[in-house]
């Protein structure tokens, strides 16, 4: 079941935000990008050993990294600092077009419960080619497998819309007996700095590593 508490707006001078939301909401090009490649392993050996998709491992372990860091939970929409109770994983399916839909996934802690709405509503959408929208409720973070090929990150375009946090990736990469992963991460620079967002990274790479 979907959170449905609303995110409220909030005075930036209330926050650590207040000097990042004077810079950066009228910059021409406010968002942030960077690049780090992870070790999979872990995640690889737990997908194949329990049947799990391995891209919902990664949204989770995502969510779950992005849940400690409490920045994620404010986003500048409009001209506007909302805060947010929520966080929301958004998945990219391919329907039964052969085209794309958007599928947000509401993030809970329990594993079992988030790869039960994981494999339920991407397969509604694939089913409906209808998207599934959480933004009125929840943070979302997007992101985006490009599952056919090896990338080495790629560099998101800004529209003036979709301030959210971005998460890209590729095929993983076997390297002698371990995984590897290039990701990249792009992020409003009102709603964290680079150090905010390189603790998120750290977080989610221990993340990986311990699930089980």
């Amino acid at each position: 079941m979907t959170n449905k508490i609303s995110p409220v707006e909030i005075d930036p001078k209330d926050t650590t935000r207040a000097m990042a939301f004077e810079l950066w909401m009228k910059a021409p090009n406010p968002m942030v990008t960077l690049f780090k490649t992870f070790d999979v392993t872990n995640l690889v050996r737990v997908s194949k050993k329990k049947h799990l998709k391995f891209n919902m491992l990664m949204d989770y372990c995502i969510g779950k990294a992005a849940s400690s860091v409490k920045e994620f939970y404010l986003l500048p929409v409009g001209e506007k600092l909302m805060k947010y109770e929520t966080l929301a994983v958004n998945t990219i399916v391919k329907n039964k077009t052969g085209e794309v839909s958007s599928c947000d996934i509401l993030y809970t802690e329990d594993l079992s419960e988030f790869n039960r709405d994981y494999l339920k509503y991407t397969a509604e959408v694939a089913n409906t080619c209808t998207d599934r929208d959480l933004s009125e409720s929840c943070m979302v973070i997007g992101t985006s497998a490009i599952v056919d090929t090896e990338i080495d990150g790629a560099v998101g375009m800004y529209s003036g819309i979709f301030n959210n946090p971005f998460i890209i990736w590729g095929k993983y990469r076997k390297k002698g007996f371990k995984y590897y992963l290039p990701v990249s991460f792009q992020f409003h620079h009102t709603q964290m700095d680079g150090a905010h967002a390189g603790r998120f990274l750290e977080k989610l790479q221990i993340e990986i590593k311990n699930i089980a």
